[in-house]
């Protein structure tokens, strides 16, 4: 049987410059992998206004469940505004004090979380006391597989508390200039897959993904000391929103079902390349567009 997978932390709309797209990294996960066909819960919180009842009726129609959507009295819904780079980067300015910053532990959540295989959580949501420590509890009371997903959103980044979880975490996604950016709290001056090694030891990661842009992605598992990587394929690119999330969606759906270090990894780098070649972080796309990626290039 299929493992629920609890994604946790911020649901917002990314202000493109092509208009408002559905965002927000754990909701990513958690829709990317019901699109993959397995079952996922989203526990987050939307402001009491027009944009969350927008979000909430998002969720409905794409089968996510809402019974863990909490909605705040105060603050509003959360709006990022998106700026696309010509070289493919993008740049994100962030509202402070959002509803997302107020995540409130309830009996019925951590329930949620005892009975899940695996937690999804990102860097971002932990900016603020509440949300990190009901996060960190959440985490702490899933026996399943936990997976930290790491965004640095300056001036978001506090080193005390990124390590905290990671060391609560089994699996760790992050990109490679975020990889720099911990090589560089630790001193590590050796070439790449040396510094994951390092990063894997000190905290005590299972496994550590690294993205890298067009580059591909390389995965480290510590019990053997082995390291596998993927070039990458190369897609006409419409942005880059979302594309690590619905990596990470993809490597899980394969991964958490007991596949291959090296097919997840593939799977999950066609996932990753369909949504950039589509626009905003949750674009519409079957397993089948996944497929056809990779079979291009076999």
């Amino acid at each position: 049987m299929k493992q629920k997978i609890l994604c946790v932390g911020e649901i917002l709309w990314d202000m493109l410059p092509t208009g408002a797209r559905v965002g927000g990294a754990p909701m990513n996960v958690a829709l990317h992998l019901t699109r993959l066909g397995y079952q996922s819960e989203f526990f987050g919180r939307i402001g009491n206004d027009s944009l969350g009842e927008s979000l909430r009726e998002f969720l409905l129609i794409n089968g996510i469940p809402i019974g863990n959507l909490q909605v705040d009295p105060t603050f509003p819904t959360s709006t990022v505004e998106v700026t696309l780079n010509p070289d493919n980067s993008v740049d994100f300015s962030i509202v402070d004090n959002v509803a997302w910053d107020n995540l409130e532990l309830t009996p019925a959540i951590i329930e949620t979380a005892r009975s899940s295989g695996a937690i999804v959580f990102g860097s971002l949501a932990l900016r603020h006391s509440r949300s990190r420590e009901t996060i960190i509890t959440l985490v702490e009371n899933c026996p399943g597989t936990k997976i930290m997903d790491v965004n640095f959103r300056p001036p978001y980044v506090d080193k005390n508390v990124i390590e905290r979880l990671l060391r609560l975490s089994d699996i760790v996604k992050l990109n490679d200039d975020e990889l720099k950016v911990v090589s560089d709290w630790n001193g590590y001056k050796c070439d790449e897959k040396e510094q994951i090694r390092r990063f894997a030891g000190k905290y005590g990661s299972n496994l550590v993904c690294v993205t890298k842009g067009e580059n591909g992605a390389i995965i480290y598992r510590s019990d053997d000391d082995s390291f596998v990587d993927h070039p990458g394929y190369k897609v006409d690119v419409q942005d880059t929103v979302g594309a690590g999330d619905a990596f990470l969606s993809g490597f899980l759906f394969c991964f958490l079902r007991g596949e291959a270090l090296d097919s997840s990894l593939e799977f999950a780098s066609a996932t990753g390349a369909l949504v950039a070649s589509k626009t905003g972080a949750s674009p519409e796309y079957d397993v089948g567009e996944v497929i056809s990626i990779i079979k291009l290039r076999a």
